[in-house]
């Protein structure tokens, strides 16, 4: 047998380069049970209880010994969307969605244009294909979105771009008119409009799909529907893209149960309006609060705010913690800096109460 050379490890296959060199991606997801989860900007009171008692009804053994079917809910959760069944496809949270954009569209070596910072998994996706992240910094000092830059970024080399719509971390968004200046100028790449957050801005690109055949849409069963824990998502597009894009995706990669339960939970709107509703009304108390502090905060559109404790973000996070209510560090994108999920007005009075306590620490 030939000797091994001392440079590779025996019996250890070797990684693609795009894979040895990225970082891996490690969420801090542990230990968050009983405790105000004002963090990953999910739904702090739960889900519609139509969600749970379908759960409760349907999901009988047969059920759960069945692959899923897909049909059905795609023609129901398409009408809600106003697009037909063959324009949208399910996916595994949005992550997946993103994942299957840069699978059919990104070759190595291929370009993808995205504002910075933001969603993580933007990076993540883009790197794991081999494709090269070309991040365009949001504009200081207020973190104003970087429009004529990134139109000036994109290149025949473009293959992909990536916006969050409001972003994250930052809470910001733009209208149409952006929207339609980028569609425009990347004619030849693929455009996704990730509106994670649609529900606590207003402001939707799903109206243009028809117009423009390079957009796509994502969106989230995760925020304001309360589903976080079933990873439910939607990609929407024109049906010949997501034809394209189906083509790389496993057939059944989103579960039986998360597909009945976002197709409840699309007929409870009162329910996500009350909501949605309720977390409105506490951004506008945490900001005045925030000011109030002297804690200064980037605008947004979102259920979250960018709040800047300079020096502090790391002893705020950890003595919140102390307190129960989890915060997300996000200085190392942006020093200084914790985001903030907006819960209810009450989980904010909590939080502005704990807050008050540690900055006075």
């Amino acid at each position: 047998m030939a000797e091994v050379s001392s440079t590779v490890r025996a019996g250890f296959p070797k990684p693609r380069r795009a894979i040895e060199e990225m970082a891996a991606y490690v969420p801090p997801t542990s230990n968050r049970v009983g405790k105000l989860r004002l963090d990953f900007n999910e739904n702090t009171v739960g889900c519609s209880p139509r969600v749970a008692a379908a759960l409760e009804r349907l999901a009988t053994r047969e059920f759960l010994s069945t692959y899923p079917e897909y049909q059905e809910a795609r023609r129901k959760i398409g009408k809600f969307f106003g697009m037909g069944p063959a324009q949208v496809l399910f996916s595994d949270g949005t992550d997946e969605a993103i994942h299957l954009l840069c699978s059919t569209y990104v070759e190595p070596g291929d370009e993808v244009v995205m504002p910075w910072p933001a969603f993580p998994m933007f990076r993540f996706y883009v790197q794991v294909a081999g494709g090269e992240p070309r991040r365009i910094p949001y504009r200081a000092p207020d973190l104003e979105f970087p429009l004529q830059e990134l139109l000036e970024a994109v290149t025949l080399q473009t293959r992909l771009i990536l916006v969050a719509n409001p972003n994250n971390p930052t809470g910001g968004a733009i209208g149409l008119p952006e929207i339609e200046q980028i569609l425009q100028r990347a004619e030849h790449a693929a455009v996704l409009i990730d509106e994670a957050y649609f529900e606590f801005c207003g402001v939707t690109a799903l109206e243009l799909v028809p117009k423009y055949p390079n957009l796509f849409v994502s969106r989230t069963f995760s925020k304001a529907f309360g589903l976080a824990g079933l990873r439910v998502g939607c990609l929407l597009s024109q049906a010949e893209n997501i034809a394209a894009v189906h083509k790389g995706q496993s057939p059944y990669s989103v579960n039986s149960i998360g597909v009945l339960c976002a197709s409840e939970a699309v007929e409870d709107q009162e329910y996500v309006r009350a909501y949605v509703r309720d977390v409105l009304e506490a951004r506008e108390i945490l900001l005045a609060g925030l000011m109030e502090l002297g804690v200064h905060f980037y605008p947004t559109r979102a259920n979250f705010v960018l709040a800047d404790f300079g020096g502090r973000s790391d002893a705020v996070c950890q003595r919140l913690r102390e307190r129960g209510i989890l915060v997300r560090d996000r200085s190392g994108e942006l020093p200084g800096t914790v985001r903030i999920t907006i819960g209810t007005k009450s989980q904010v009075g909590r939080l502005l109460v704990a807050l008050r306590e540690v900055l006075a620490e």
